[in-house]
């Protein structure tokens, strides 16, 4: 497994999936314990198509001014599902700023609506054929949750609502970006979501590394 720098400093452009139970600041607290510090910023609004972030500004002009290793996009939940072409376009908006500023784009692959499990291939598709186009980093969240629910009924991922993380929902994704885009193993890891019981955590720990630790 690759080596990360002992200093991160990650950009967050998303919505709700991003913002619920503030999964870059789980990560933060997660990376630390192996001495990896992670600076992070988060530019969210509820319901936000990545379009409409590249519209708004904010995004484009903290991407130029931050010296960042790593921005983070997360499409509106459902547009890869209804409009893939679509997606791909938003993407490319913010790709090329993102290399000028010496950063590298990550693609935070989210998960199938609870109630519609199946438009998950719709939504892996979409991320893999925009990240290949780009040479982006994909995070495959979604992927870790389709197989998390195949094996496991707890803890449950989804909220109430059928499409938000529980709290261990954003806790697997935690350790999915753990894996995939920091190289670093959640196993044994006792920090952040102090409120989920300790098997939860090492049965979500485990799982993601054994489906994502030995592709790095």
């Amino acid at each position: 497994m690759a080596k990360t720098k002992n200093s991160l400093k990650i950009l967050f452009i998303g919505n709700s999936f991003t913002q619920r139970n503030d999964l870059p600041a789980l990560l933060t607290e997660m990376a630390a314990v192996r001495g990896v510090t992670v600076t992070h910023t988060l530019i969210s609004a509820g319901g936000a198509s990545l379009r409409t972030h590249w519209n708004a500004g904010q995004a484009a002009n903290t991407i130029a001014t931050g010296g960042y290793d790593y921005v983070v996009l997360q499409e509106q939940s459902t547009l890869p599902v209804k409009n893939s072409a679509r997606m791909a376009e938003n993407v490319r908006l913010f790709g090329e700023s993102i290399k000028q500023a010496g950063a590298k784009t990550v693609l935070y692959m989210t998960w199938a609506r609870q109630h519609v499990p199946e438009t998950q291939r719709e939504i892996t598709d979409a991320y893999n054929s925009i990240g290949k186009e780009l040479g982006a980093i994909v995070v495959p969240v979604g992927l870790a949750w389709q197989n998390f629910l195949a094996n496991h009924e707890n803890p449950v991922l989804h909220d109430r609502d059928q499409s938000h993380p529980t709290l261990a929902g954003t806790y697997l994704a935690a350790c999915v970006f753990l894996i995939v885009l920091l190289k670093l193993n959640p196993v044994g890891i006792d920090a952040g979501a102090s409120s989920l019981p300790e098997q939860d955590r090492a049965t979500i720990q485990s799982e993601a590394w054994k489906q994502f630790g030995k592709r790095q």
